[in-house]
């Protein structure tokens, strides 16, 4: 399932996130010439070149339609066919998942949110990026690329990305904390303030998960092993939870945080309700409003974790390419001209966070935005989603037992083995 993220605002950064798609259309205009990748267009009559058709959703989706008709300008003979996914999320997946079974070749490249990957490309649905498929991925963030790895095989390349931040409010927290512990330290200054000191996303969906996985992750605890097997009882992961319950029942975390989406997060940053917010960078403009209360009085870092740098989760989409296309090698092109320096650039600057390590260190647009470094950072230290295909049911465990753990009185003990058990039972 995917991350359902409400983009607010023109940084509503790509994230793995809730798609509104509907019907299907062209772009492109037709001269000849060669990429900025230095592909020549052209060759419908090699093997495994001609046109294709490209499938995304709606949101975000004006980024790949100015991509796809910067290809077609220089690919005559081998254009690229946008088609848009309708619905929701799950409704784009389950269209995907139909044609996919049914053989059908009506598609050639998807855009996949990275927790679809892995069941892609377990049902053998996706194109393996090796041989005479692959893309050198050296320049890429490399968290991204283990977002498109199935067991140890590269299936989908990273397109755009997101990772969490830790937003603060300066006046009454001045001192960024390097730590959890350090957080925890600063809470006084938050209630002095009368003000919570901690709000993240922790209501029974999708974000609890998220955050869960955090801080599984952040005190060096896995949901699964490489192998795939469950591994949420080892004890750096019931540290990692029970630092997260513990936080929220001493009211570090703010109680409202079990009622709360990225947008009741944001509204209790920006509205000066709470010292501390985990969100997405696309809380960085709305921070910055006129309606703002912290407009002038926050800064953002990466989040922390038990011993420095926190881990967040990432977001956002990965390229796969349909296993039954009659033109896999143009589609490798394209994918391939996706992750190009103009083209990651052009993401960046219409708040579309890029894959392309090099784009994050542009000082143009860190002057933009100024959150840039931060977020490589985060997105550094970030870890997929657990690699699998019942992912769907391992999001459903975790969030279940988070949620009674946190508010149930729930053991940290019984929330993690209950985890396991349901895990390994959707296998």
């Amino acid at each position: 399932m995917a991350l359902r993220l409400t983009r607010k605002s023109i940084a509503a950064l790509g994230f793995a996130s809730a798609l509104i798609l509907t019907g299907c259309s062209d772009t492109g205009s037709s001269t000849s010439g060669t990429d900025s990748a230095g592909s020549t267009g052209s060759a419908s009559s090699e093997e495994g070149r001609g046109p294709i058709t490209y499938a995304m959703g709606k949101v975000d989706s004006e980024k790949l339609i100015h991509v796809i008709d910067k290809w077609n300008e220089t690919h005559p003979d081998e254009k690229v066919t946008f088609k848009e996914l309708a619905g929701e999320s799950d409704d784009q997946r389950d269209s995907l998942v139909q044609t996919l079974q049914a053989g059908n070749d009506d598609v050639d490249v998807m855009a996949l949110d990275v927790v679809w990957t892995a069941e892609f490309a377990a049902n053998q649905w996706l194109e393996p990026l090796e041989g005479d498929m692959a893309v050198d991925t050296s320049k890429l963030l490399q968290p991204t690329v283990a977002s498109g790895t199935y067991n140890g095989k590269l299936y989908a390349l990273p397109q755009n990305t997101n990772g969490q931040l830790l937003f603060r409010n300066t006046e009454i927290q001045p001192d960024a904390p390097t730590t959890f512990e350090d957080l925890k330290n600063s809470c006084e200054k938050a209630k002095e303030a009368n003000v919570d000191c901690l709000t993240l996303q922790l209501k029974q969906y999708e974000g609890l998960t998220v955050n869960t996985l955090g801080f599984v992750e952040g005190w060096g605890g896995h949901v699964l092993d490489e192998s795939g097997a469950p591994v949420v009882d080892s004890p750096e992961a019931k540290e990692g939870l029970q630092t997260l319950v513990d936080a929220y029942k001493d009211g570090v975390i703010s109680k409202a945080s079990t009622s709360a989406t990225e947008q009741e997060t944001h509204l209790a940053f920006t509205g000066g309700e709470t010292s501390y917010a985990i969100n997405w960078p696309y809380m960085y403009d709305l921070a910055k409003g006129e309606e703002s209360k912290v407009a002038d009085k926050f800064e953002v870092q990466p989040l922390v974790g038990k011993d420095g740098v926190g881990v967040s989760t990432l977001g956002g989409f990965n390229n796969g390419i349909n296993v039954n296309s009659k033109h896999k090698a143009t589609a490798r092109d394209f994918i391939e001209f996706v992750i190009s320096e103009e083209n990651q650039m052009y993401f960046a600057e219409n708040s579309f966070p890029p894959v392309l390590a090099s784009i994050y260190d542009d000082e143009a647009l860190i002057e933009k935005y100024p959150f840039f470094p931060a977020l490589k950072t985060s997105l550094e230290n970030a870890v997929p989603r657990p690699a699998s295909p019942f992912y769907p049911a391992i999001s459903k465990a975790v969030q279940d037992n988070s949620y009674a753990a946190l508010t149930a009185d729930k053991s940290v003990d019984d929330a993690t083995a209950d985890m396991k058990a349901a895990i390994e039972a959707a296998k």
